[in-house]
């Protein structure tokens, strides 16, 4: 018999497969134009559910290759109604293909008396706990705070960030500059923090003879020294509760 997590780990191998290495990009146009009359949407379904069928090694699990077919097909044709295949969406439907598979896992390896207790346990775990309210507060209220904190000078450099930048391209930077220097910390690779300081000391806007420039590289410098202290503050917090 297999094991809890072999299984699990087969059938993201099948999907893996299935929605990226053997779908070609012709099958992908001809989805999106034909939608539910595209003849490639029921193959990609049918291979969904036989590579299945094939990584499981166990007859009997047919259903549950039948139940991935199934699901997989619906979630593609639901993906296939919006104009645009966008982040949002493409995230949405691996989201419900993954949450297929977590319930066929669940029902194989008869873990579905589990799931309640395991949040509950999570729940009441201080670690657990102080480890996600770090990464919820350095995600989420530490941009806003430090925006807050930036505001006087960012009316100085607005034109210039807006002609020379990527659109909220700082923010995305930020969140996962804060994600990288907690993750450090919780695993005491401290000195990785130089490493990415170091690596982001390679940023150049332009010539830093120009004032715009060199006003342009003082906010964002004032910005990455905040975001740093805020999230190794956090941090130490975090695993002085997690792992005292």
């Amino acid at each position: 018999m297999n094991s809890s997590i072999l299984i699990l780990l087969q059938l993201l191998l099948a999907h893996i497969i299935t929605d990226f290495v053997i779908q070609p990009d012709k099958w992908v146009r001809d989805k999106r134009r034909n939608k539910s009359k595209s003849k490639f949407l029921y193959i990609h379904a049918l291979l969904a559910g036989l590579l299945t069928y094939i990584l499981l090694m166990e007859p009997s699990w047919w259903y549950i290759a039948l139940f991935i077919g199934f699901t997989h097909f619906f979630t593609d044709l639901w993906k296939l109604q919006f104009s645009k295949d966008s982040l949002k969406i493409f995230a949405s439907d691996q989201i419900l293909h993954l949450f297929a598979i977590f319930l066929a896992w669940l029902y194989l390896t008869s873990n579905f008396d589990n799931v309640i207790p395991f949040i509950s346990e999570i729940l009441n775990s201080q670690s657990a706990m102080a480890i996600i309210v770090g990464y919820l507060i350095i995600i989420l209220p530490a941009g806003y705070l430090i925006g807050k904190a930036t505001k006087r000078w960012q009316n100085e450099v607005e034109d210039d960030l807006r002609q020379n930048s990527l659109d909220s391209a700082g923010r995305f930077i930020g969140i996962f500059e804060r994600i990288l220097v907690l993750t450090f910390i919780l695993t005491y690779n401290l000195s990785s923090i130089g490493f990415l300081i170091a690596a982001k000391s390679i940023l150049r806007f332009s010539d830093k003879s120009e004032i715009g420039a060199r006003k342009q590289t003082e906010y964002v410098l004032i910005g990455t020294l905040m975001s740093f202290t805020f999230t190794i503050i956090v941090g130490f917090l975090v695993r002085h509760i997690a792992f005292q």
